[in-house]
Order: structure tokens, then sequence, then C-alpha cells
């Protein structure tokens, strides 16, 4: 029952809504942070609800206390927008299914599972429900819900139960996903900006302002950057998120002498010129490319 969930758990369902306390915990010219405690059977829910000044999203921080047996917990939100077909990242990419069951075959994929993101849009507007661990969704008709929880018993009787932490985000967009950067603020959510305090007379030789690497196509992001598992150079990964295709240019802060386009196996197929740190490439849709770079 760990990796099942079967259609007919909609039979029986209930609203959490035994609401214990509500409080303002910051309201500041940055950001407004509301409280709000909630007890379900056995289980405590604790979510600060967040409104940025400058961020375009809502983040649900929570924390459950979840003491079930064979119960599905879900965020639903009823958003006022039509479109036969939901999209859904996965990784390196994402799939589109349809907000309607009409067909055995949209029944069985009543549950969708997905990386950072899901999102409803129509012509020009949409929501996305982002969230930093929680990889199951389900969208019909303009209910989009996130799976937070469930309660298993097989093939460990007390799977899920104890304490748990997770943030969740209402993000609303202009235009599609696409048009409303979605790729980009899953990663902000799930890779925040952090913030580090240094000392005073600091004589250090970088510059005030750098990447280690930038990318002149938005929609061509840079996933990875590790060691070559053969111990030469450094590999850097790449993946096309919107669909679409064109030539991109990489600069790299790093002092690179030669640059090798690799297949995933990390082996080399094709040197690739570089020029003041910079090489040039064409790509294709969802396409994912691997380089490796030798200073």
């Amino acid at each position: 029952s760990a990796w099942n969930i079967d259609i007919e758990y909609q039979n029986k369902w209930w609203n959490v809504n035994d609401v214990k306390s509500i409080d303002v915990i910051e309201s500041s010219s940055i950001k407004g942070v509301l409280r709000i405690v909630k007890k379900f059977n056995k289980s405590e829910i604790t979510q600060d609800i967040i409104i940025y000044a400058s961020t375009p999203r809502i983040d649900f921080h929570t924390k459950v206390d979840w003491q079930e047996t064979e119960k599905l917990l879900k965020a639903a939100f009823d958003v006022d927008i039509l479109s036969p077909q939901a999209t859904y990242e996965i990784a390196f990419g994402a799939i589109k299914r349809p907000t309607h069951w009409n067909t055995s075959w949209d029944r069985a994929r009543f549950e969708v599972p997905a990386h950072k993101w899901a999102d409803l849009s129509e012509g020009g507007y949409g929501v996305s429900i982002l969230n930093d661990c929680k990889y199951g969704y389900d969208i019909k008709g303009n209910v989009m819900r996130i799976t937070l929880l469930k309660a298993p018993v097989y093939p460990d009787p007390v799977a899920d139960k104890g304490c748990h932490e997770f943030v969740y985000s209402l993000y609303p967009h202009s235009g599609s996903w696409i048009d409303g950067n979605v790729v980009h603020a899953g990663y902000e959510l799930n890779v925040p900006l952090t913030s580090v305090a240094l000392g005073e007379n600091l004589n250090g030789s970088l510059p005030t302002n750098m990447s280690f690497i930038e990318t002149d196509s938005s929609n061509v992001i840079v996933d990875t950057l590790k060691s070559a598992e053969d111990g030469e150079g450094f590999i850097l990964r790449v993946y096309e998120s919107c669909g679409c295709r064109g030539n991109v240019m990489i600069k790299m802060f790093l002092d690179v002498s030669e640059a090798f386009e690799c297949n995933l196996m990390e082996e080399n197929e094709k040197k690739l010129d570089i020029n003041n740190g910079e090489i040039n490439f064409y790509i294709k849709p969802y396409e994912i490319k691997t380089f490796r770079l030798i200073r």
C-alpha cells in the first residue's frame, strides 16, 4: 500500500477545518506571515502562510504531526482557469495530461508524478503549485491538488507517522507556464538564494559581481557542474526546459582551456571551440547536453 493510490480513495473524505488558532506572526514591508494551526483526528497541522512584497508567490511552510493510518492528505486550490490540459515537470522536461477523466486511460492517470511544479494555464493566465519535496498531483477541471502525506501499512505499518516539515507554494502568473518562468520559480523555491555576512578588510581577488556559469538563453538550465568520473576536468550538464530550439552561448568564469561535448556516459564525442571562456552550441527541444571542461 506504500506505492499504490487507488481512485476509490475519493469515495470518502473530510475537510480539515478544525482550526485551533490563527495568529499574525509578521507584518512588515517585506512580507506578511499568518500562522494557522489545525487539528484532524490524532494529527496536528501548523502552517505559516507567507505573502511577499516583491515575490509573486504564496508559500505554505507546513509542519505536520501525522498520526493517521491509511489516510491521504492533500491540499486543494479551486482556481478560476479553464483548460483541457495541465502541465507537470519531469526530469529535464515537462509533460501534459488532460484535466478530465473521459476515458479509461484518463482515469488510470488520475494521480500524476511531477518534480518541482504542476501548472494549469489558459490563454493569458495560469497558476502553478510549486513544491520542495512532494511529487504527486491531481488536477481535474479547475481544481488543483497536491499530495502531501499518506499513511500506508505495508511494508512498514507505521510509515509516515511522526513529524514532517515541507513547503509548497501557489504561484500565479501571466500567460503560459513558459511565459510565467515557472521553471525558474521552481528552482527559486528549491534552491533559494543564500546571504553570507563577510568581515571587513577583505582583500580577495574575485570581482564584486560574477557568475561561475552564464547562459544567454533563459530556457536552457544549467543543471550540473561536477568533477568528471575519470578525474579529467569537470562535467557541465544543461538541458532545454521549454520545448524550444536554437543557438546557445555559455560563458564560464572558470579558466577553461579545452571543451568537449560528451554523451551521458561522459565519453568525449566532439571538441568545441572556446573563446574567452565561451562555448556555442545548438540545442533541440528538451535536449540534454553534456560537456567536459578541462582547465
